[in-house]
C-alpha cells in the first residue's frame, strides 16, 4: 500500500504541475484524486483487508497524503483565481498615454441659429425681441389686422382652430398687435416664433417659424422700410446683397410690398434656384393700415409706421443649401450634425 500511495502522490505532483493556473485543469485534478472514485478512496475501501497491526499505519499514511493533496489544490487553486484576475485586468486595461475619446458634440439646430443670429441683427439696430401666445383668438389672429370674417385672404392660410372661438395662430403678427395694444409708440419690435398652417409637403410644414419687424413713430415712411431691409440682409450676407421691393397687396399694409434680395447662389446672374431671374423672393412688407392702428387705438393720423415678415425656416435653407423643407423637423442626427456651433 506504502508504494500505491507513493504512486498516487507522484502522479498527483505531476498532475497539478501541468494544470497549472488553468482553473478547468485543476478542477479536473481535484476531482481525479479527491473525487469518489478516485485511488485514495479506493486505497481507503482496502483497509479493512489488513492486519490490525498494519492498519493505523496505513490509515494515517493516506490521510497525511490526502490533506496534502487538498492543500496543493486549494494552492493552485488560489493561484489560478489570481491569474484569471491579472488577466482580466490586463484586457480591461486602459492605455493613459494614448490621447482621449472625442466626445460627441452636439450643435445649434440651423432654424435656431438662424433666428438667433436674425435677433442679433435686430437688437444691434435698437429692437426689442417680442413673443405671444401659440393659441390665439379671432380677433388678434384675423380681425384686428383688418381681415374680418368675410375676407377672402382666410381662406389662403387653412387655419388649425380650437374650441372655444380659439385657434393655433398662422403668422407671429398678432404679437405687433398685443404690442401695439400694451404700449404707446415709438415701438421698433420684432416676434420671431412658430406658426401653424394645413399644409404639409417638400416645401411647406403645417409648422414653420416665421419672424416679422414692426416701426411705429411719426414721420415713417417707405423709405425707412427700404433702408431697413437693405441694413439687415447686408448684414447678415454680406455688404454684396442687394434688395428691392415690388408691389403687391396684403390686407393689413397700405402700400404693400413683396421683398426680394438678390441671389446668393449665382450672386444676381441667374440660375436654377432664382429661376433664371437673380432675385429671391423672401416675403412681404409695407406700411401698417389705418385700419389696423384704429383698431388697437394708435391714431393713425399721427403716426404712421411699417412692417415686414419672413420665414426663418426658408432663410435657414438657402443659406445651407437644403432642398427638403421636411429634413429640418427630422431630427435625424447625421443631418444636424453637419451644422456644428
Amino acid at each position: 500500500m506504502l508504494d500505491a500511495l507513493r504512486t498516487i502522490e507522484e502522479e498527483f505532483r505531476a498532475a497539478i504541475d501541468e494544470a497549472g493556473a488553468d482553473p478547468e485543469r485543476v478542477e479536473a485534478v481535484r476531482v481525479r484524486f479527491l473525487g469518489r472514485k478516485s485511488p485514495l478512496t479506493a486505497l481507503m475501501k482496502q483497509l479493512g483487508k489488513l492486519s490490525a497491526e498494519e492498519r493505523p499505519a496505513a490509515g494515517q499514511a493516506i490521510n497525511q497524503l490526502k490533506k496534502s493533496i487538498q492543500q496543493s489544490i486549494e494552492e493552485a487553486v488560489e493561484k489560478a483565481a489570481a491569474g484569471a484576475l491579472e488577466q482580466e485586468l490586463q484586457d480591461s486595461s486602459v492605455d493613459v498615454t494614448l490621447p482621449p475619446r472625442s466626445p460627441w458634440r452636439g450643435s445649434q439646430h440651423p432654424v435656431h441659429a438662424t433666428r438667433r443670429e436674425l435677433e442679433r441683427i435686430f437688437r444691434d439696430l435698437g429692437y426689442t425681441i417680442e413673443t405671444g401666445p401659440e393659441v390665439e383668438d379671432d380677433f388678434h389672429n384675423f380681425q384686428a389686422l383688418n381681415l374680418p370674417p368675410e375676407h377672402p385672404a382666410r381662406d389662403a392660410q387653412d387655419t388649425f382652430y380650437l374650441e372655444g372661438d380659439r385657434l393655433l395662430r398662422t403668422h407671429t403678427s398678432p404679437v405687433q398687435i398685443r404690442t401695439m395694444e400694451s404700449r404707446r409708440p415709438p415701438i421698433r419690435m420684432v416676434c420671431p416664433g412658430r406658426v401653424y398652417r394645413r399644409d404639409h409637403d417638400a416645401t411647406h410644414l403645417p409648422m414653420f417659424h416665421q419672424l416679422e419687424a414692426l416701426v411705429v413713430d411719426k414721420g415713417i415712411s417707405m423709405a425707412h422700410l427700404k433702408g431697413t431691409m437693405d441694413r439687415v440682409w447686408k448684414t447678415f450676407y454680406g455688404e454684396q446683397v442687394k434688395t428691392r421691393l415690388r408691389p403687391a397687396y396684403f390686407p393689413f399694409v397700405e402700400p404693400g410690398a413683396e421683398y426680394d434680395i438678390s441671389c446668393q447662389v449665382c450672386g444676381g446672374e441667374g440660375c436654377r434656384v432664382c429661376k433664371q431671374t437673380g432675385w429671391i423672393e423672401l416675403g412681404g412688407a409695407g406700411m401698417v393700415h389705418p385700419a389696423v392702428f384704429e383698431a388697437v387705438g394708435i391714431d393713425p393720423d399721427v403716426y404712421s409706421g411699417w412692417a415686414f415678415g419672413l420665414g426663418i425656416d426658408r432663410i435657414a435653407m438657402m443659406r445651407h443649401g437644403i432642398d427638403d423643407l421636411r429634413l429640418l423637423v427630422e431630427n435625424d442626427v447625421r443631418f444636424l450634425s453637419q451644422f456644428p456651433t
